[in-house]
């Protein structure tokens, strides 16, 4: 009989083991995915992923309020004037595809890989909408000439904040850095990330047939491209 209750004992401790196990993983599950939902923000959150939208969206002119980290009326709004000229939907909330456009991760596990997709895809995008039909050299160039100017001192430091400052490239204001991009456009993002440089160091460029700025011309050209001229 004794050896039977000790049996039962230690039956009864192993079951009480599992049972607070499962329950401090069902614990873990909840928290980590209320940590995933939070970091999705909409109107009333408050924190430092609302500080790097309303920063983003201010330098880029979407937004006009101050940026104290907190979700309200005013970043509501920038954020669906942001989705409306992207093609997103608009709920003025900042999920995952709203982030992912401003180059903003929401989740720090996977944000450096999350971070390295999404400059893939906007250079892509902007390859695609402002340089399609041109040569391939001519693509890459307009790549290079986006990091470029990420490295340069007089722009925004991220790919996303160089793309959408306000009025730096006319496929942004017109809609057109929402169109699919090709394969091409795809392959020359890759290659100026990897390093390439057609354009030998130029932050501007543009299309003599087409511009109205006569201050462009008073840059230094680098090289022309197809009909482009690049310059610094």
């Amino acid at each position: 009989m004794q050896k039977i209750s000790k049996t039962i004992k230690i039956i009864l401790t192993l079951i009480i083991i599992l049972i607070l196990a499962f329950s401090i993983y069902l614990s873990y599950e909840l928290i980590t995915n209320n940590q995933t939902i939070e970091a999705l923000s909409k109107y009333g959150s408050r924190g430092s992923e609302v500080t790097q939208i309303q920063t983003k969206l201010k330098r880029w002119g979407y937004y006009n309020g101050s940026i104290d980290g907190i979700y309200g009326s005013k970043t509501v709004a920038a954020v669906k004037y942001f989705q409306r000229k992207n093609g997103l939907t608009q709920d003025g909330i900042a999920g995952p595809k709203t982030l992912a456009a401003m180059g903003i991760s929401s989740n720090s596990n996977t944000g450096s890989s999350a971070s390295n997709s999404n400059d893939l895809n906007l250079l892509t995008r902007i390859i695609y909408s402002e340089a399609r039909g041109e040569p391939y050299s001519g693509q890459v160039a307009v790549g290079a000439v986006v990091l470029n100017r990420v490295r340069s001192s007089s722009f925004p430091n991220t790919i996303a904040g160089v793309i959408y400052q306000k009025g730096a490239f006319d496929a942004v204001d017109d809609g057109q850095i929402n169109l699919t991009p090709n394969e091409t456009a795809k392959k020359a993002a890759q290659d100026a990330l990897n390093g390439w440089d057609p354009s030998y160091g130029a932050i501007y460029y543009f299309n003599p047939k087409t511009t109205t700025n006569s201050w462009i011309w008073s840059r230094p050209l680098t090289v022309v491209i197809g009909n482009h001229r690049f310059c610094k």
